[in-house]
Parts: structure tokens; C-alpha cells; sequence
């Protein structure tokens, strides 16, 4: 029998604590303007887990969360930001409709963070050579356009 494999992570200050469990669905990076404000950086590392391997082991009564898009119109995207109420670290974002949790790559522990392509790269602040397709939007099969943009 194969066990898998179980990361733990934690917000800034470990006041919230998260386990993952087996391999995220996808990991890539997010150049749209919503997640580089969110993230305070130039590019966002992000890894997608099923909601059934998420889980808040410490802390969830030290979460908040707001999602941004239903005030700016957009009803078909929610996105769930849910940070610590203590140091206000990022601790993962609900994707519902795509019914995927994301969780910031740089927040688990012992991860190996391997992306295989480059999201709304349209939007970048930050260009990036690094051989790995550069969507305008989505890859189709995330609902988006499918269209590569040159490195």
C-alpha cells in the first residue's frame, strides 16, 4: 500500500497551520494584476489542491477571507482570500467554482514547488525565460482561451 504524502504549512507567525495531502491537481505561476496586488509581488506561485486534501489543523478561528471579484462585477470568478487575523499571512485562497483550493507555493513546508506553465501572462510585471508555456489567459482546459504568448 503506498501512502502519500502529507505537507504541513503554516501563515507567517504559525498561529494557523494546514496539512496538504498527495500531489496538487496543478502548480504554475499567476501574472493577473488581482493576484500580484494580493501577493505584493511581481508573479504568484501557486500550487491547486481537491478541497478534500486541505485541511486547517490549527487556528480556524484566526481566519478571515474576502473575495474581490463580486465587487467588481465579476460573478463568475470567486476567489476567497483567507489570511491569519493575528499577522495577516496568507494561508490559501477558495477557488468554488473551479472547486480547487489554492495555496502559496512558498507556504509549505518541504514542498517542491515544480510549475508547468505560466497563467494570464498577458498581465506580467515580471517576464520570465524559462521554457514553460505562457498562457494569455487559461490553458482551455481551466476554462480560458488557450492561447500561448512568446517568452
Amino acid at each position: 500500500m503506498s501512502k502519500e504524502a502529507k505537507y504541513q504549512g503554516s501563515c507567517f507567525c504559525g498561529d494557523v497551520e494546514f496539512t496538504v495531502t498527495g500531489k496538487p491537481e496543478a502548480m504554475a505561476y499567476c501574472h493577473c494584476d488581482s493576484c500580484r496586488q494580493w501577493s505584493a509581488g511581481p508573479v504568484s506561485a501557486f500550487t491547486l489542491w481537491k478541497p478534500t486534501t486541505f485541511e486547517i489543523t490549527k487556528g480556524l478561528d484566526n481566519i478571515a477571507g474576502f473575495d474581490k471579484n463580486p465587487i467588481s462585477g465579476d460573478e463568475s470568478i470567486v476567489s476567497n482570500r483567507v489570511w491569519c487575523k493575528t499577522c495577516g499571512g496568507h494561508v490559501y485562497t477558495d477557488h468554488p467554482t473551479m472547486g480547487l483550493i489554492d495555496v502559496p507555493a512558498v507556504i509549505i513546508k518541504n514542498f517542491t514547488f515544480t510549475p508547468a506553465f505560466h497563467v494570464h501572462y498577458q498581465e506580467t510585471a515580471h517576464k520570465m525565460k524559462d521554457g514553460l508555456p505562457k498562457f494569455k489567459d487559461l490553458p482551455k482546459e481551466a476554462g480560458g482561451s488557450g492561447v500561448e504568448l512568446p517568452e
